[in-house]
């Protein structure tokens, strides 16, 4: 008797809530569909407008070959997309170690105090930090402090450093998400605290981490302003000395000294230039980079979906 009062006195209010949180949903995936649309017709908008204005040096193969001219219709993205690559691996090199090191012992072994938290703070805040900020910083610990020059090392640490919050941040959020029963299963099995994480934190998380990682790196590929502060060529008629080499000791590290150029400085230096033939060169230049970009994703996506598939 008592549940039947109870239901009819609150079957009312219950049906008028779960009908107001409907139309709240309705609301918001309106708004959401809308703010999407939008988002994706001015992307659409800014690759047809690339594609169209740079189609007609996207379909000349010496435009991929051939250096940088004073004449529009002879230069093209040969060094330019060769540094891009190299100041990459560069960056990837060293932000990933550090990164997802920095993220593991943040978030599994270092201790609850304020120090920790004083790191934390500032490390998410560096994740909003201008990229010229890292760029002035380099110019004067890289450079004028180290004595590394204007080299592919020097960019590749810059870029390394603008990525690095990102990864960490990224890296400590994928670990956070791993249940708390795993580890304490693994503890049962006799495991230690470096084996847990090792064999069975990791491995659970690798997909967000990795996810983070090229989120970091497809920002860096990007970014112009720190390696023009930096002093990024923007005319190089030559390629590095290859990293490999037929004799021993067959890795070769001369190019991490040569000077550099990359995709966005070459952009930036066509579309300065008041001849209309070099802003084609731009745009087309622009429709590579976002296919660097796109095929960077592409193999990150590849690499989560087949890391899910053995976690499974």
């Amino acid at each position: 008797m008592i549940k039947a009062d109870v239901s009819q006195t609150f079957t009312p209010d219950l049906a008028r809530i779960v009908s107001a949180n409907r139309r709240t949903d309705l609301v918001m995936a309106g708004i959401g569909i809308s703010v999407l649309i939008v988002a994706m017709s001015l992307l659409a908008a800014v690759v047809i407008d690339l594609i169209v204005g740079g189609w007609p040096r996207l379909m000349n193969p010496d435009f991929y070959l051939n250096f940088p001219s004073r004449h529009p219709l002879q230069a093209g993205i040969l060094s330019a997309w060769v540094g891009t690559i190299l100041v990459m691996l560069v960056t990837a090199c060293i932000a990933i170690p550090l990164g997802v090191g920095a993220g593991v012992y943040l978030e599994e072994y270092a201790a609850r105090n304020w120090i920790t938290d004083f790191i934390e703070i500032n490390v998410s805040n560096l994740a909003g930090v201008p990229s010229i900020i890292y760029g002035l910083l380099a110019l004067g610990l890289f450079i004028h402090g180290f004595g590394l020059g204007e080299t592919i090392l020097t960019a590749g640490l810059v870029l390394a450093l603008l990525i690095l919050p990102v990864i960490i941040v990224s890296t400590r959020e994928a670990i956070r998400g791993i249940p708390l029963d795993l580890r304490e299963a693994a503890y049962g099995l006799g495991a230690d605290k470096w084996q847990t994480v090792r064999l069975y934190v990791l491995p659970a998380a690798r997909a967000g981490i990795l996810t983070g990682t090229i989120v970091g790196l497809a920002r860096a590929i990007g970014e112009a302003a720190p390696v023009i502060t930096i002093g990024a060529l923007t005319f190089i008629a030559f390629l590095p000395a290859p990293p490999f080499q037929a004799s021993p000791p067959f890795i070769n590290f001369e190019w991490l000294e040569s000077p550099f150029t990359i995709m966005p400085i070459q952009m930036f230096n066509w579309v300065s230039r008041p001849q209309a033939e070099f802003h084609i060169n731009a745009a087309a230049a622009g429709v590579i980079l976002m296919l660097m970009t796109l095929a960077m994703n592409g193999v990150a996506i590849w690499l989560r979906f087949h890391l899910r598939r053995q976690v499974r």
